[in-house]
């Protein structure tokens, strides 16, 4: 079972930066115990603009993948504007491959709608990036998006961005302008709309104001068509209003150069990128 996926072509890294981030977290066990977690992020990849900077993406990969292997993707694109940041999960036993380690952003045992979110995992995810955006200029446009596992830790950041918080209670601090979801799904949709709720007036301007693009492959065998479709509904459902759902009838779980194209589109009309000047 894999939640990688497949690149498109075979380019050389535009750029490669070394990047660590150490973040701890705590888990309350029974008899009083706490169980601290520490999630080591591994190296970061940066794919520089070819143009005038306009927009910063953090890009998260899928589920025992890496930064690298997006970011020779993402330099192909003709986006000379963005600014790609492709980050590598912490290596973390993963329920799903019985406790085997992989690289993950959280840790997932089940994509059944009954199985319980990572919340402590997610807020790490979130939190990277977070601190990732957090020295871009402040007249960029910073998104967040992923593939599979990513696309769901993206996601999750989005909802972070729009309630102002992280799961923990926590403020999160970076101004998110679009986000983007790729044969994935939302973490912890059941609980959105109260945590829309508790952001009050402000957590419900962001939501209507928030582009979002999600694509989903409906013959995809590892993420299900249905829980792309799914998350969709259940954004718009809690106050989004700018969600684009795209689907692909013979899209497995991959990405394809149709898919790549409306991506490029949507960017560049969602984020107001206007050229390479």
């Amino acid at each position: 079972m894999s939640f990688t996926g497949s690149s498109i072509g075979s380019v050389s890294l535009v750029e490669g930066e070394a990047l660590s981030s150490r973040l701890i977290g705590s888990n309350p066990v029974a008899g009083g115990r706490t169980v601290r977690r520490a999630f080591e992020f591994g190296r970061t990849y940066v794919v520089r603009p070819k143009g005038r900077h306009q927009a910063t993406v953090v890009w998260l990969h899928g589920l025992g993948d890496n930064g690298s292997s997006w970011s020779q993707l993402l330099e192909t694109l003709p986006l000379p504007n963005i600014k790609w940041i492709c980050p590598t999960a912490p290596t973390q036993p993963i329920s799903v491959f019985a406790g085997f380690p992989s690289t993950a952003w959280f840790d997932v045992g089940d994509l059944s709608e009954d199985a319980p979110d990572d919340l402590e995992g997610l807020d790490a995810a979130a939190a990277h990036v977070a601190n990732l955006l957090s020295n871009e200029p402040a007249d960029i446009k910073l998104g967040v998006g992923g593939f599979s596992m990513g696309a769901a830790a993206a996601l999750y950041s989005a909802t972070c961005f729009v309630a102002g918080k992280y799961g923990n209670g926590n403020h999160f601090p970076a101004n998110i302008s679009a986000a983007i979801g790729l044969s994935g799904w939302l973490p912890c949709a059941k609980i959105l709309n109260s945590k829309i709720e508790e952001g009050l007036e402000e957590a419900r301007r962001r939501a209507v104001s928030l582009p979002i693009f999600l694509c989903h492959g409906k013959v995809d065998d590892v993420v299900l068509y249905k829980y792309g479709e799914k998350s969709s509904q259940a954004l718009t459902s809690t106050g989004f209003q700018d969600v684009t759902f795209k689907s692909y009838t013979r899209l497995g779980h991959y990405t394809i150069p149709e898919e790549m194209d409306e991506l490029c589109a949507w960017l560049i009309s969602k984020l107001g990128l206007q050229g390479s000047s």
